[in-house]
Parts: C-alpha cells; structure tokens; sequence
C-alpha cells in the first residue's frame, strides 16, 4: 500500500478579496492545501491552533501591518516560515520585514512563477528544519549529557563544561585514558554546538598511516601521486560548516602538525598537489591518550599547536577513579544487550558485582562494555554470575576503591538489584559522614544537589547535619 504524504498547508493572510482568491486559485492548483483569512487577528489564532507549513502575509493591511502580525506569529511560533507580500512603493517595509525574520518578499503584482518558486524554496527551508529537529532528538538520545553515564563529581563537571563550551566555536582538547569516552564527549559538545544540522566528521591520526592521512585530512588534485585519477576533497574540506573530530592527535608527524597549526591559524588549506588555497569553516576537537606537554619538551609536539589546541582543554577520568559509575554502566549495558543471549538476563549477581567493582578497568568503559556484552551471552538465566567474566577479572586482586565500596555495602547472599548497590552505597556514605550530605556526596564523588536528588529517588531520610 502506498504511503500518503500529506499535503503542504499554507496560511494565506490578505485584506483585498479578490487578492486572497488569485493566491489561493494558483496554490490549491499545484496541490497545497490553503486556508484563508483577511483578518491578522484570525490568522494569530489560526497560527495558534494549527499546524501551518508556511504563512503568506500582505505587509499593507488596516487592521495590524505585517510586521506586526510577523512579529506577533514568531512569537507564537518561533519556527514559523513567513513570506511578505507588498506594493512596490513598500519595499523598503518588506526589507525591514525580512530582518525581523520573514524568509522573503513578493512584490505585487505576483506573478505565478515567481511566487511558487519563493512557496517552495520556503517549504524547502521548513522540511530541512524539521528534519534537523529529528535528527538532533535522535543523536540526543545517544550523545545528549542527559544520556552520557556518569553520576560522579567529576563526570557531573564534565557536563557542564560541555554546554559552557558546546555554543563557541572555541577549539577543545579532550585528554583521557583510551576507552573513557572522548569521542562521546566530542560529539556532546557537536550536538550542542550551531554546527549540530551537519554531521560531525571523525578520523583517528593514529589509525591510518601518515602518508595517507594527509591526502585523507586535506584531499589531492588529479595527478598529486599515482593513482590520483580525480581530485578528491579531504575530510577538513568536507566538514566545512561542521566539526572535525581529530582523535589520537598526539599521533600526528611534525610535518602534519604544521598543516593542522596553518590550519587553525589562517582557515584555510591547499589540498596536495594544488596551488588554490581553499578557506574552511571548521571547529577542531581533538583528543589524545598522550602527555602533549611532555612530548613538547622532547621536540616530538609542537609547542605552538600545543598551545592552539589546549585553548578549552577537557580531562575525562579512568572508570577506576569513579567506581560509583560502574552499576550504571552495568546497568545500562544489560538494557543494551538484551536482544543477545537469552534475553532474560536483568541483574549481576553480588559475587560478580563484588569482582567488577574491584577490578581497575585499564580498557575504561569500553573494556567494562565488552565484559558485559560477552556475560550476558554466556548468561543461561536472569543473573551474570563470576562464571560469566572473565578469568583476568575474576583473579584480580581487590586492590582498588572499588572493592572497599563493594565489600563494605552487606551485600545478601540471595542477590540484589543494581538500584539495592546503590541505595546501600547511598545509605553507608551518610553514616561514615554522620548524617552529613555534603561530606557524604564527597565520599561518593558527587555534587551537593545530585546526593539530594539520589537520597530522595531511594527514599533515604536525614536531617542534613551540615
């Protein structure tokens, strides 16, 4: 069965009958749907209640002018596409309109070509705004901070140095063991950020050999080497409007570190083999496992990139100096993986627990993800049990906050939920703090108003002894 699509609806605002009925003669003629009044007033109600694609506004009107009614509509409906009808003695009131927010103007007598042409062009803009919109809900649930994992203090300063930063088009360094989630940060900040409409472009320096990471980053003209048949443009060139994620930028030679400097200095690139020089619009996130400062006292690293790089620097923590995001994560990964294995599996079972909290995690989050992911297919009922890990977590030695946490919350030999090790977390901090919230959100590494909020989700009363 074919699927219908529905119509375009657009709002036609004219005083002049006989102006409104020639709009909508030749707009119901190409197949939108129309709706029509003379009154601005009707049509701010009609722009409240409904769900116009596209409103076409007389600027000349008794009643209230067209800027008025713009301004009022936009007021209303902040993504409102209006397009301005005038007399050609009005244009400069239709210019006007257009700075306050109007997408263009017509000039009467409009003539049928051109005003379809400037509908279209409009209905073009309104579906591209709506499909940004889904497409920013959708990587929000993947990337938003409300989604990034982390409960701890550190984490929780990570947020909000990620919206303090996402709306600059100011150059960020991510530092971070491998696997602690810099590109998950990277792409938070994208998706935040104005460039969020585009996709954010991501290469990994360290992956591809420099030889060809320079032809990957700024492209080559036709004849640059053999085997360039055609020009090509490089992935700074393609991320113009967007944002280039450069990951294991400590990995980079000294003579592309000066391409990247150039770069980020003047904005702008030569691909290989080519003399034109290209401007871009770019914003650099960059992310390193390496010590940069110590490499630049070695002469391996620039110090001026250095220096270019680190103008927002942002350090993500190893999963084992925030044991209390461990049953998270857990958690999380369960709910993820439930389509593997049997598809029944919901919780850990304490002695498990006990070693994944113990262990230190030199593979970060994504070590503990595979860990979960291959538990739950080992998994044969609801519970991963110490079988399930494995053996180099298994016989580790308890040597890490995590087991002093883990040993210490009275754990029943009949098991638990993921939300029980965390209540029983919540409810020894405040004790070892003597009823103290501050101290105890210390203990656990969280901030004063996420201990609040976790003490009143499990229903832990206490007289805050501050």
């Amino acid at each position: 069965m074919k699927k219908l699509i529905p119509k375009p609806s657009i709002l036609v605002l004219d005083d002049e009958p006989a102006q409104r009925k020639i709009l909508i003669m030749i707009l119901e003629d190409k197949g939108y749907e129309v709706t029509a009044t003379g009154s601005p007033a009707e049509a701010l109600q009609m722009v409240q209640t409904g769900n116009f694609d596209l409103v076409l506004s007389d600027l000349m009107m008794p009643e209230m002018d067209g800027i008025q009614f713009l301004e009022n509509a936009r007021r209303l409906r902040p993504e409102l596409i209006v397009v301005v009808v005038t007399a050609y003695g009005s244009i400069s009131s239709a210019v006007e309109a257009v700075k306050k927010g109007a997408f263009q103007y017509l000039t009467k007598p409009v003539s049928k070509d051109e005003l379809l042409l400037v509908v279209q062009r409009a209905l073009d803009q309104a579906r591209l705004r709506e499909e940004n919109r889904l497409l920013r809900s959708q990587l929000k649930q993947q990337y938003s901070i409300e989604n990034m994992i982390g409960q701890h203090g550190s984490m929780q300063e990570i947020f909000r140095l990620i919206e303090k930063v996402a709306p600059a088009d100011t150059t960020v360094l991510v530092w971070g063991e491998s696997g602690v989630g810099k590109e998950m940060v990277a792409r938070a900040i994208h998706q935040l950020s104005r460039r969020a409409s585009r996709p954010m472009l991501a290469i990994n320096c360290a992956a591809i050999p420099e030889t060809l990471l320079e032809s990957e980053l700024f492209g080559y003209e036709r004849g640059a080497f053999t085997g360039a048949y055609a020009k090509k443009k490089g992935l700074v060139e393609q991320a113009s409007g967007s944002t280039l994620f450069l990951d294991e930028i400590g990995d980079l030679g000294l003579q592309l570190q000066g391409k990247i400097l150039r770069l980020l200095q003047e904005r702008q690139i030569q691909r290989l083999g080519g003399t034109d020089t290209i401007p871009v619009d770019v914003r650099i996130i960059s992310a390193t496992h390496r010590d940069l400062a110590k490499m630049m006292a070695e002469g391996s690293f620039r110090d001026d990139l250095y220096y270019r790089l680190n103008t927002f620097p942002i350090l993500v923590p190893p999963l084992r100096e925030r044991p209390t995001d461990i049953p998270l994560f857990i958690e999380s990964f369960i709910r993820n993986f439930q389509s593997l294995g049997n598809g029944k599996v919901k919780r850990v079972s304490p002695a498990a627990m006990e070693r994944l909290l113990a262990y230190r995690w030199p593979g970060n989050v994504r070590q503990l993800q595979s860990t979960i992911e291959r538990a739950v297919i080992l998994a044969e009922g609801e519970v991963i049990e110490e079988s399930h890990l494995p053996a180099e977590i298994v016989s580790a030695h308890a040597d890490s906050p995590g087991e002093t946490l883990s040993a210490e919350t009275d754990i029943p030999d009949e098991g638990l939920s993921l939300e029980d090790v965390e209540k029983r977390l919540l409810i020894q901090a405040m004790q070892r703090s003597g009823g103290v919230i501050a101290k105890a959100a210390r203990l656990l590494g969280l901030t004063y108003r996420t201990m609040q909020y976790r003490l009143e989700k499990h229903g832990i009363h206490y007289a805050d002894k501050t």
